[in-house]
């Protein structure tokens, strides 16, 4: 995996990489994967460039042949072309073998876990490509490369690249305007504007509006032309100084963008409309305005983007960025920066090139990332299709408890067996990504294997059988309901209140008993009015949650969607401060201490002192000793230590990321385990700590014998008599003082 700042040079290394591997006759066929239309032409555009002799193809193109010798896809394109592609023969084209090398552009956790299918799929190499790889652990994609974590297999950063001269530093311009900062506040506005408010919001007068909802629905002509103004004052020039230079503005969505434009040109009349144009998905020809927008000869000199532009787009350029918007992953934030970073000959006349690039935030991300280094990863969100199919094949399991074999109970879990084994039966086996499920298809096609689901029956129908399910054509208001009162329905079974879903039902029913002229609408208007009430709330089953779910989920789309009022205001906004300065540019040591340590000690466990510690064997002083030394003085310094991992003790450390050795861990509960009296669940207990601590070394706080995975067990103290119980605990203590304690200390 190479991790490489944007403009470093990410593509131009693997070209270099497919030259050799080809002409050397490693590789023969070679795929190439982004996720945007934009950067696969871009990637295609610049292969052509430098291995003109190569055959190319754009499977987005149906003028491309496939069968060239290197392939350029989106994930879904790929996804669908390797059942529906025929090779010239007739026969199937995308085989197992058919691709030597596979290259990921700007590789990351969620691209694996969305599309897992096509790397399971090819029998090939893989090179991921990224700027910035995410730090959290949970979403790592160094795994996939059995790489250490954070440590690629190379790594060339942003503050290397601008050292070496190969990309360019920027410069910030941090403002704070009052409300996107604060909010509009009504009791804070002046005479004249709490009368336009009051005009604005008369059916219904907020005392104040989040910051949060400024450019979502409401747009505040003032705040708007204070960014432009203060972009088009202190923006890069080009041409003289006559000119602002190109200039990306990240904005929130398309409506802001929109906006945003539209401010400019009557702010800017001059310009004759084109100076600022929207580029994203929903304009007509966005690649054609992107070519014009990279070429520095023509308009637009203003790339108002909403996502399109953020990663992945080579304008050398490009001199002002404005972040528009808030950011809180760490990897799209980076990736943004990387806009500016190139270098560009001769911008503001020959001999003088682009030295530096401009970043203006009205957002407060610097100061965001500066609080919160890794930012923040939104997690991989599930389809609503998945997440309907989950949420029910949970009931189906809870449902199975013997407090619920009665005859309704059993008549509501078999109607949805049913319509779960439905849905596995209507997944179509020659779909490639459902033939490498075929095991659980095979399985779970059928009723009796959910008679009686485990927990490993329901994570690998999670993990292997839900992604796959096909969505249904109906209405997708309808289909959010009937996941809202499955929650509910979820909620009741595990005796949890979930007050928040119900009261979003309440407000549904609320806004359909103000459409009584609808018929549909009108024929239910009993179940409207009962769901309105708390007696429904405090007498209801599941049984009526499904009679709520059924009668309403068709009448939802009549409800008018106020989120979609929007609302065009020119309150007078402030600038509360403006901030300039230098810019940062370590992204994060990628070959930090704690990766330093962490390596060294999986990868030296015959060291006395690792092996003792991983076998549950107190150190002697000097053994501590030649530990500290390695770990203090040849890997870094105590201050590293500190800085890193606290005051953890270093013996503890040592255990937490070696873990315990199985025998070890097994000899030292041999007095349960080989105790015949115990019954199978306290057995199971007795080996869940065992694997607890194989894992983690220890338990340091036994607080979490009472989460899961012990708390679907039971607790200790019903498992077990009272001496036992506290066996169990000495024994656990016992294996934590070993990692503590020193002899002779």
């Amino acid at each position: 995996m190479l991790v490489m700042a944007t403009g470093s040079g990410k593509t131009r290394t693997v070209i270099s990489l497919v030259d050799v591997l080809t002409r050397h006759e490693w590789v023969k066929n070679a795929l190439f994967l982004a996720d945007r239309t934009a950067l696969v032409r871009q990637a295609k555009n610049n292969f052509n460039n430098l291995l003109p002799n190569l055959s190319l193809c754009n499977l987005l193109d149906s003028k491309d042949s496939p069968e060239s010798r290197m392939v350029f896809s989106t994930y879904p394109t790929m996804m669908n072309a390797i059942d529906e592609t025929k090779a010239v023969n007739g026969g199937k084209l995308f085989t197992v073998g058919h691709f030597d090398l596979i290259i990921i552009d700007e590789a990351h956790r969620s691209v694996y876990k969305k599309y897992q299918a096509i790397f399971d799929y090819f029998d090939a190499l893989l090179i991921g490509l990224t700027a910035t790889p995410k730090d959290d652990i949970d979403k790592n994609t160094y795994h996939i490369f059995d790489l250490e974590n954070n440590v690629p297999t190379y790594a060339y950063e942003l503050d290397e690249a601008i050292s070496d001269g190969y990309l360019v530093p920027y410069n910030t311009v941090e403002t704070e305007l009052k409300f996107l900062e604060e909010g509009i506040h009504y009791h804070e506005l002046s005479d004249e504007d709490k009368e336009k408010y009051e005009e604005t919001f008369a059916d219904d007068l907020p005392d104040f509006i989040s910051s949060d909802k400024l450019n979502t629905w409401l747009f505040n002509d003032d705040t708007i032309d204070k960014v432009l103004t203060l972009v088009m004052q202190k923006g890069i020039k080009v041409e003289g100084g006559d000119k602002l230079g190109k200039t990306i503005i990240f904005a929130k969505n398309h409506k802001h963008a929109e906006y945003i434009v539209e401010r400019f040109d009557k702010l800017h009349p001059e310009y004759g409309g084109n100076f600022a144009r929207v580029i994203d998905n929903q304009v007509n020809y966005a690649q054609d305005l992107i070519d014009k927008f990279s070429d520095k000869n023509k308009l637009p000199q203003i790339a108002v983007s909403v996502d399109m532009l953020d990663t992945g787009i080579d304008i050398p350029e490009i001199v002002n960025l404005v972040f528009f918007k808030k950011i809180r992953s760490k990897a799209k934030f980076w990736q943004m920066i990387g806009r500016g970073t190139r270098l560009c000959k001769d911008l503001f006349g020959p001999g003088i090139d682009k030295e530096s690039f401009l970043i203006f935030d009205f957002c407060g991300n610097f100061e965001f990332f500066r609080v919160n280094p890794n930012g923040k990863e939104v997690k991989e969100a599930q389809s609503l299709t998945e997440k309907i199919f989950n949420i029910r094949v949970d009931l189906v399991k809870e449902l199975q408890r013997i407090d619920y074999q009665e005859e309704r109970f059993i008549e509501y879990r078999n109607k949805l067996i049913t319509k779960l084994v439905t849905e596995v039966k209507l997944l179509n086996r020659e779909n490639f990504a459902v033939k490498q499920q075929l095991k659980y298809v095979d399985k779970y096609c059928w009723a009796e294997a959910w008679r009686s689901l485990g927990t490993l029956d329901v994570s690998n129908i999670k993990e292997h059988i839900a992604p796959l399910i096909i969505p249904d054509t109906e209405d997708e208001l309808a289909k959010r309901f009937d996941y809202l009162m499955l929650t509910i329905e979820l909620a009741e079974v595990l005796g949890k209140s979930n007050s928040k879903a119900k009261d979003n039902v309440v407000k549904t029913a609320h806004a359909l008993e103000k459409l009584g002229t609808i018929p549909q609408v009108l024929a239910q208007k009993d179940i409207i009015a009962k769901v309105q009430t708390d007696k429904f709330w405090a007498e209801a089953d599941i049984f009526d949650y499904e009679m709520v779910r059924e009668a309403l989920r068709d009448l939802i789309k009549f409800i008018e969607n106020t989120d979609a009022k929007v609302y065009y205001t020119n309150f007078t906004d402030e600038i509360l401060n403006i901030n300039e300065g230098p810019g940062v540019y370590t992204t994060g040591n990628l070959q930090n201490y704690r990766n330093k340590v962490n390596t060294y000690l999986r990868e030296h466990q015959n060291f006395i002192a690792i092996h003792k510690l991983k076998n549950n064997k107190q150190l002697t002083r000097d053994e501590l000793l030649a530990l500290e030394r390695i770990l203090w003085k040849e890997i870094g310094t105590k201050d590293d230590y500190v800085r890193e991992f606290g005051d953890t003790p270093l013996t503890v450390l040592v255990r937490q990321v070696v873990g315990l050795d199985q025998n070890a861990a097994n000899e030292a509960f041999s007095v349960f385990l080989n105790n015949q009296n115990l019954d199978s669940k306290q057995i199971r207990f007795v080996k869940t700590i065992i694997d607890y601590i194989v894992k983690n070394g220890l338990i340091m706080d036994k607080r979490v014998l009472q989460k899961d995975p012990f708390k679907s067990l039971g607790s200790i103290t019903d498992l077990f008599n009272i001496e036992n119980a506290i066996k169990i605990v000495s024994i656990i203590d016992r294996i934590k003082k070993n990692a503590e304690e020193v002899l002779g200390a």
